[in-house]
């Protein structure tokens, strides 16, 4: 959640930089409001709070005297009750308020460039040459169904669309896939989790999916628990309402999920194969980082997910994202692009964000720095998105003969 006493405290500065992101005009007049109600309630439970002391302390100066104490013990049982009323009052107010701040999106970075939409994301570098093929490269769903690594027919027959079966060498790709992102994780310091596939309102609410996004979960019936849309709701709430010490800083996560989204809005969009799916495997790296030196780590995954792309061999280029293309809890983000040959365009297979102390406030992440408790910055990043990197590696290792060759580094794996 954002911080409402900055947000309060320099309401037209922070309204400006929400605006960039997208946030109407309305919403943040509603916002302004809002505080002003709350102001208001607050000040009318503590003036009548003071009043009540001060008569409090009338009533014992009366009662050691010896004085009538009747019209006086009247006016203190009226009032308990206005204070009563007034703390309610305050109560719903500030309700009210964190409820309309919980679906307020994140202050984006100064650094990040302005824009509207992707079309307004900067490239930063591009890494690889794309192969030069002497043939028509083909896209994915053609080689799937000559190799017979993807069944697209028989996922739908099993949920619905927008699931895919994948068996023998397609499958054994995704598994080896898999083990090669994690261990390349772990030595670069990333410890492993095995995360539940399921996680409660709460945790949600932490990472910022809830609820502003509840249409895009899948959610158990008659239980309070959801599918994860991605690993980094369990591995960043690992630490929900903790304190840990500023020497633990920072704290590296990686782990492997399979990811669940109902992708609500992006009817008629990807429609073929694999590159949208309601179910997909990730392995997830997730940082909790000290303020000081999240940007740091920030740009270590950036590099880690750049490093893996570059290991399999596979062209790819780094994008900064605009403004009015952040996600939701993002303070900055840079893309990761794949290049697909059979699309001829690249696309998007890893998104690392530093979310700053969004995250943590939500979550209640916390550090002990001196006798002060401080939030703490949450990053987290894709490494890689399973999927999509199998995709890739269709791709640009396809041969003439329709046949796929299985990149030098994942060789030990399968």
């Amino acid at each position: 959640m954002i911080d409402l006493k900055y947000l309060q405290n320099h309401f037209d500065e922070a309204a400006a930089r929400l605006s960039k992101k997208g946030v109407a005009e309305k919403t943040l007049e509603e916002l302004r409001e809002r505080f002003e109600t709350l102001k208001a309630a607050n000040q009318r439970y503590e003036n009548a709070r003071a009043e009540q002391n001060r008569l409090s302390r009338l009533f014992g100066e009366y009662k050691r005297e010896g004085k009538d104490i009747g019209e006086l013990q009247e006016q203190v049982g009226r009032l308990k009750i206005e204070v009563n009323d007034y703390q309610e009052e305050a109560r719903k107010a500030e309700e009210a308020l964190v409820a309309l701040a919980m679906g307020i999106p994140n202050f984006p970075d100064e650094s990040v460039p302005e824009g509207l939409d992707e079309e307004d994301n900067v490239e930063i570098r591009r890494v690889l040459e794309p192969r030069k093929f002497d043939f028509r490269p083909k896209e994915h769903w053609e080689l799937a169904e000559e190799n017979g690594w993807i069944d697209f027919e028989r996922g739908v027959k099993l949920a619905k669309s927008r699931f895919a079966l994948l068996k023998g060498q397609g499958a054994r790709l995704q598994t080896a896939l898999i083990n090669y992102f994690l261990d390349r994780n772990i030595a670069k310091g990333f410890e492993e989790y095995a995360v539940p596939f399921m996680v409660n309102s709460k945790m949600l609410e932490g990472t910022g999916q809830l609820p502003k996004f509840e249409e895009d979960l899948f959610k158990v019936c008659d239980e309070d628990l959801w599918l994860i849309p991605t690993a980094e709701v369990p591995l960043t709430n690992i630490y929900h309402d903790e304190i840990l010490s500023a020497e633990e800083l920072p704290v590296l996560m990686t782990a492997y999920s399979p990811c669940f989204r109902k992708e609500a809005g992006s009817a008629g969009r990807d429609t073929r194969g694999m590159i949208r799916q309601h179910q997909f495997a990730k392995v997830e790296m997730v940082a909790i980082a000290h303020p000081d030196n999240s940007d740091e780590v920030f740009e270590k995954m950036v590099q880690q997910a750049s490093d893996l792309l570059t290991e399999l061999g596979l062209p790819h280029r780094l994008v900064e994202l605009c403004t009015g293309d952040l996600g939701f809890s993002a303070a900055r983000t840079v893309d990761l692009e794949v290049w697909l040959p059979g699309q001829g365009k690249y696309r998007e297979i890893s998104s690392v964000s530093n979310t700053r102390d969004f995250q943590a406030r939500r979550a209640k992440i916390r550090f002990k720095e001196g006798k002060k408790n401080r939030l703490v910055h949450t990053l987290n990043g894709s490494a890689l998105a399973v999927g999509r990197t199998l995709v890739a590696i269709m791709e640009n290792y396809q041969q003439a003969d329709g046949s796929i060759e299985i990149p030098e580094a994942l060789k030990r794996y399968i």
